[in-house]
């Protein structure tokens, strides 16, 4: 006798991350801690590079001089055309600052920081392209950049360090995007704040 599968009901679709959700409610409860922790270290330490930056751009630009980001990107000795390396230097310090701030409050977490994790990446893959060649530069990073000062050595591998650290909060905030005290938090509201 056919087994009569009219009353079943259909089995809900999860979610491509369903699995990081399904985790206990106090281990849960950590995790969102955690991930608060993560939003502030790599916001903080995006938006900082940032402010560091775009006073230099501001006042560099009104005095038609070369800005000191477009310097440090020029100081990697990559094949770019020149406009591409005036493009990243100028929009650097603007987009450090936007995407730390939006990590910060915790704006499209999983999203915001998937793309800190990618610029980590990317900082990574050119200090070691410089490492590689053998220059002799500064990162950049939360200094002017540029060459080094005769008979002083970079530090590329604390660079690297730091910046994969960096990663590893990124790739934890898309996996576990969910924290309290963020603004997908209150857009989700009170009785869905908690899920995955």
């Amino acid at each position: 006798m056919a087994e009569n599968t009219s009353d079943v009901e259909p089995r809900p679709r999860q979610s491509l991350f369903a699995w990081a959700g399904g985790i206990s409610q106090p281990r849960q409860s950590v995790f969102g801690w955690i991930t608060l922790a993560a939003r502030i270290v790599l916001g903080a330490a995006i938006a900082v590079a940032g402010f560091l930056k775009i006073g230099n751009l501001i006042v560099s630009l009104s005095q038609g001089v070369v800005p000191q980001s477009v310097q440090a990107v020029k100081g990697y000795r990559l094949p770019l055309p020149e406009w591409i390396i005036w493009t990243v230097g100028v929009a650097m310090p603007v987009v450090e600052i936007l995407l730390g701030l939006v990590i910060i409050v915790g704006l499209l977490t999983r999203w915001t920081g998937a793309l800190g994790g990618l610029m980590m990446l990317a900082y990574m893959i050119v200090i070691a392209s410089a490492w590689a060649r053998g220059l002799k530069i500064d990162c950049g990073c939360y200094t002017p950049g540029g060459d080094l000062g005769q008979g002083v050595k970079p530090m590329y591998w604390l660079d690297e360090l730091r910046d994969f650290g960096l990663l590893i909060l990124g790739a934890w905030l898309f996996l576990f995007p969910k924290s309290p005290l963020s603004v997908d938090g209150w857009i989700a509201g009170p009785t869905t704040a908690t899920e995955e």
